[in-house]
């Protein structure tokens, strides 16, 4: 290293005195000592190269400006990658990758009314231990007329249960239709696989008729399951036997009846402009001995397995050594405890986010949309228009079904589409919205109308930027 070299990096300011920097040292309290410190002996490895490659960055207060400004770029990018607060503006309402369904304020408040002691496992009146969720029996009694619940950490764990629990070492039937696969590559027949049941496929991909059931019993059968397909449609050309005459057909063969409706809907659908939506009670009354569901799709809840049905089938699920491992925790159970308490209220369609969403009227998003576009304001850098669309439900729900919606269409002077979607998404306030025809997209279908002022914030702030 030649001398000119080694006065150059003389320059260099030492690491506390680009953490006293005024621009440092509030990323020292926002993300810690030890982060910082890290990030500032990286940044100075990559000014030494700088300057060992003969790059003249000025004196050490221009370098100290510099390095304090890509440590802010550090921050930024710390904080993209830190789970919290997202605006979904895509139009999907049950957007699996910005967590599914948005929950009640009243499951919020129930979240934090239990973090610390609750009687998760306890009844109060006696003082004995109780399995974890009977709380939750009397509504699910009520809502949807089953004996007995168990609610474990998703559906998928809730299917491997059910299979496990009721079917292990046997056969169980299911029509070649409905051998379903759902986002991350998890697939129906692989989870017959784990679960050590035999899976006897009957039927055609668009057509199975109930002597297929029928004929396909024998004596290592030990049920016939029903999954409903959440996440794609058979049109044309197909048929499947409903599921009071499966129930029907399994009873006379002593086998149990397994229904999966999928989303955990508790309301009709058909209300809200939407094709027909099996529901709990629903499958229950026409015979189910089980039926499956999730807590955050259309129900409108937090992430769950839910496993309504009689007595006895789910007293050897809840028994079974594997319920252990994907039970619940008491926050999931306090958030799904208020969700319900809303439906017995009464109240889902004002209460439940995700039931608000569906019923919310078109007039009425065109007119939050064109409040948005006037609190943002007129500007040079940034073209905003309002106009109708479509936008689906998501989440494995009511595939193919789409619900009018209100959008604002954002072009910047001086940005693309990608890059302004980036700036939205990175922002103060976040903001994830869509790319459609060389535009971004706020699709106000999956916006709470409590968001509408912080998406014109947003939207301003990047105008300005």
């Amino acid at each position: 290293m030649n001398e000119s070299t080694q006065n150059m990096l003389r320059l260099l300011p030492s690491v506390n005195a680009i953490l006293e920097h005024p621009g440092v040292r509030p990323l020292v309290a926002e993300q810690g000592r030890d982060v910082v410190i890290g990030w500032v002996r990286d940044e100075l490895d990559e000014a030494r190269k700088r300057l060992a490659d003969g790059e003249n960055n000025g004196d050490r207060a221009v370098i100290l400006e510099e390095i304090a400004e890509r440590l802010a770029g550090c921050a930024r990018r710390a904080d993209s990658l830190r789970l919290g607060k997202v605006i979904n503006a895509t139009g999907v309402i049950l957007h699996t990758g910005l967590g599914r369904a948005v929950m009640s304020e009243a499951a919020k408040a129930a979240l934090a009314d239990v973090a610390g002691a609750g009687n998760v496992e306890i009844d109060l009146d006696t003082g004995e231990r109780r399995y974890r969720g009977h709380q939750l029996q009397p509504a699910w009694n009520a809502l949807t007329g089953c004996e007995d619940s168990l609610v474990v950490n998703n559906n998928a764990a809730a299917t491997l249960l059910t299979l496990q629990a009721l079917c292990a070492g046997r056969e169980a039937i299911i029509s070649r239709g409905e051998l379903i696969e759902i986002g991350g590559s998890f697939r129906l027949p692989e989870i017959f696989e784990l679960s050590g049941v035999t899976l006897r496929e009957v039927g055609t991909t668009n057509r199975t008729r109930l002597s297929d059931y029928q004929r396909a019993i024998g004596s290592e059968t030990a049920a016939i399951i029903q999954v409903h397909p959440s996440n794609y449609r058979i049109i044309g050309f197909s048929d499947t036997p409903e599921t009071d005459e499966l129930a029907q057909v399994a009873h006379e063969n002593h086998l149990a009846f397994i229904s999966d409706i999928g989303s955990g809907c508790l309301v009709d659908v058909t209300q809200y402009g939407l094709p027909h939506e099996p529901t709990f009670s629903e499958s229950l009354e026409r015979g189910a001995d089980v039926v499956l569901g999730s807590g955050d799709k259309l129900l409108g809840g937090p992430q769950a397995g839910i496993i309504l049905g009689r007595t006895e089938p789910i007293e050897l699920i809840r028994n079974h050594p594997l319920a252990r491992t994907v039970r619940v925790d008491k926050l999931t159970l306090a958030a799904l405890s208020a969700t319900l308490d809303s439906y017995l209220r009464g109240t889902a369609e004002s209460e439940i986010p995700t039931i608000a969403m569906l019923a919310e009227s078109l007039d009425r998003l065109l007119q939050r949309a064109r409040s948005i576009q006037e609190n943002v304001g007129a500007s040079d850098q940034l073209h905003i228009d309002v106009h109708s669309d479509t936008a689906p439900i998501g989440g494995g729900s009511l595939p193919g079904a789409e619900l009018p919606t209100a959008v604002l269409s954002l072009a910047a002077a001086e940005l693309s589409a990608e890059e302004l979607a980036r700036r939205l998404r990175l922002g103060a306030i976040r903001v994830f919205g869509r790319i459609q025809q060389d535009r971004v997209v706020i699709d106000l279908r999956s916006v709470l109308p409590q968001d509408d002022s912080k998406i014109a914030l947003a939207v301003r702030l990047v105008a300005e930027s």
